[in-house]
């Protein structure tokens, strides 16, 4: 959204509005939503393992999201923790966010970490972790009839209401959104907002909750807050016992007393409405759920990227695996491309990719360096080099792309980024290029919370009464077996050595990288060019040109004939650049073989298996995007917390179903 400004205060032409008041929108934030939910009670009421959390309607200039995220870590206990879920339609630019945040010196700190991450959003669902995982993030960037659809039922604590005014943005305060936030509320969840418009408070009362006017902040006279009694509310629903004796009288009917809300217990007071004919609310996650102990089967980039997220939460984890290093398989590249294949539609695999994305450059921005050694953000060039990508990026074309996520180029512009000629155009990526994927392992499980178990072949997996028991022997024959509360299996096809996952349509997929001397013309090449493979810029004086794909091959032996299909293929996308070595014999050539792992459908198994037993496998040839969100919904899951991604995406890489469809 273009941002204006009145009198020195952030201005919205298109809703012809204010994003805060002209008195002091800080104040205005701790009056209307801090206080109006009576945050800082329910904050330090919370215990260690314990999680919040909040849902808003209207990010805006993330003003409130930066006053609960500072409230939080003045008051809640150490071990508990923060989500904030946001839908945002019209994201503000960089320079806008920048603008409005300088005006608030005392959040200073907070707002500076939100700007490093806020140039990393993308469309649709966001997820950024801060305060060393504490305060978690969901930004979705889309239309809030879409987004709160997506919401599992009966997770939110708190909500802020703060879209713009209701009568000129009457979309955001619908009857449909205002179901959709009771279905997401948890029981006694409660509301604050700035209006007290009337239709806005019979529809919040029509779906259950309990509202009361109260005074506003500045010049504002009145504002509204409210609890949820009853997960929907209609006039056929009568109120329980519970509720008639704490407001002594039908819920939805009339004004509150100035007292009623004031002196309820918002944390043990429990009221329940009976549930409408059709009505499915499943059960309330349990928010101290968080194991003490997790074990994790794999340290390649799937399990080492899960390790990180359950660590941060505070979880002990041990993380095995039968080789004596991290990342000895697919994971070992030398070098890995950050390569997003996005699409046009809103299928489950396209949106996936693009958060997945967007959440891998945020979390490399914490790991690793930009110094052209571990790390590079080069840029990446997409050509249109066949007519199905010519078509794909035809199709993409016709929608709106934020510039600092992808741009459409010709030709001639993909030669000047490239450096080198090319004969296609197609998508550039400004925040594509490559990193070392051993080191991006090593510092994801560089924490007190993880130790590490390598050298340690796992043989059998078995449920006790406590948790489970991962058993087997080491390199010297010497027998070992490890409990703990969960166990994540990320060791790709070799899961299916597992009882519990040998009916996985798991298929091992070999793939050869070559290593090519740079020439005197090729080390002019400045950025990652791809079409049916890829070829990255020279480090040290070496090209890295991959990959092959062959299906159920196994052997990691390096051969000429694969090196010599790498270079055909780059022939076929970028002739220019393999012009730059002339007659190269593949005989000669270095390299380096691995084992990738797919599914049918392509898209990673996520999820839980069973009580107690999940899994982050079939990453293919996407682990370095996709593995980091993965890790994120397991240590959600696990933990109780709030989802990352909307619950159509959860369920389209949940392995139970995808197990079951090819069963």
């Amino acid at each position: 959204m273009v941002l204006d400004w009145k009198e020195g205060q952030p201005f919205s032409s298109r809703f012809d509005d204010v994003y805060f008041s002209r008195d002091c929108g800080l104040e205005e934030t701790r009056h209307v939503f801090l206080q109006g939910n009576r945050l800082e009670e329910r904050f330090a009421s919370l215990t260690s393992g314990e999680s919040f959390c909040i849902g808003e309607t209207g990010f805006g200039t993330g003003l409130n999201f930066l006053c609960a995220w500072k409230l939080f870590e003045q008051i809640a206990p150490v071990g508990a923790s923060l989500d904030l879920f946001s839908v945002e339609k019209f994201p503000l630019s960089d320079d806008d966010l920048r603008a409005t945040l300088i005006l608030w010196p005392d959040l200073a700190a907070q707002a500076e970490q939100l700007l490093a991450c806020w140039h990393r959003r993308v469309p649709g669902w966001n997820r950024w972790n801060f305060s060393g995982g504490r305060i978690r993030l969901t930004l979705v960037i889309c239309d809030v009839a879409e987004a709160l659809p997506q919401l599992p039922a009966e997770y939110v604590d708190a909500w802020f209401l703060d879209g713009f005014s209701p009568a000129k943005n009457p979309e955001m305060w619908s009857e449909a959104v205002l179901m959709d936030i009771a279905r997401a509320s948890r029981r006694n969840a409660t509301l604050a907002t700035y209006t007290s418009a009337g239709w806005v408070r019979r529809g919040l009362q029509q779906v259950g909750f309990e509202v009361e006017r109260i005074s506003g902040f500045g010049n504002k006279r009145e504002m509204v807050r409210g609890m949820l009694v009853c997960e929907v509310f209609t006039p056929s629903l009568s109120p329980s016992p519970e509720v008639r004796k704490a407001f002594g009288r039908a819920p939805g009917r009339g004004k509150l007393n100035s007292e009623s809300i004031s002196e309820l217990d918002f944390n043990s007071l429990s009221l329940r409405g009976r549930v409408g004919e059709g009505v499915s609310l499943p059960q309330s996650p349990n928010p101290n759920k968080t194991p003490r102990t997790a074990l994790i089967i794999g340290a390649g980039i799937a399990g080492c990227a899960a390790a990180y997220a359950l660590a941060q939460r505070g979880i002990a984890v041990s993380i095995i695996d039968k080789a004596t290093q991290l990342a000895s398989a697919a994971s070992g590249n030398p070098r890995g491309i950050l390569h997003a294949r996005f699409g046009a539609s809103e299928i489950p695999q396209h949106r996936f990719v693009l958060a997945a994305y967007g959440h891998a450059l945020g979390l490399l921005d914490k790991l690793l360096p930009t110094d052209g050694k571990v790390r590079a953000e080069c840029g990446l060039l997409q050509l249109a080099s066949n007519e199905v990508e010519n078509k794909r990026i035809a199709k993409m074309a016709e929608q709106i792309w934020p510039e600092h996520l992808l741009q459409f180029v010709d030709g001639v512009k993909a030669t000047q980024l490239a450096g080198i000629e090319m004969k296609y155009g197609g998508l550039w990526f400004p925040a594509g290029g490559w990193i070392v994927p051993p080191m991006l392992c090593a510092n994801l499980v560089n924490d007190k919370n993880i130790t590490q178990c390598l050298g340690h072949a796992v043989e059998a997996l078995d449920k006790t009464a406590e948790g489970w028991r991962v058993s087997g022997h080491d390199l010297n024959g010497i027998s070992w077996e490890i409990e703990a509360d969960v166990v994540l299996v990320c060791c790709a096809h070799s899961a299916r050595k597992l009882a519990q996952f040998a009916h996985f349509p798991l298929t091992p997929v070999r793939g050869q990288i070559t290593e090519v001397p740079q020439s005197q013309s090729s080390k002019a090449l400045q950025c990652v060019v791809c079409g049916e493979g890829y070829c990255a810029p020279a480090v040290e004086g070496v090209h890295i040109i991959g990959a092959t794909h062959a299906f159920e091959d196994e052997s990691t032996e390096v051969r000429a004939s694969e090196h010599a299909e790498n270079l055909a293929s780059l022939a076929e996308y970028a002739p220019g650049l393999n012009q730059a070595w002339g007659e190269t014999e593949a005989e000669n050539l270095t390299g380096r073989a691995a084992i990738r792992c797919s599914a049918p459908g392509s898209m990673p198994l996520v999820g839980e298996v069973e009580e107690g037993l999940y899994c982050s496998l079939a990453h293919g040839t996407r682990g370095l995007l996709t593995a980091g969100l993965s890790g994120e919904i397991l240590a959600a899951q696990i933990c109780g917390q709030l989802l990352p991604l909307p619950l159509s995406i959860i369920n389209a890489l949940a392995p139970l179903e995808r197990v079951r469809s090819k069963g």
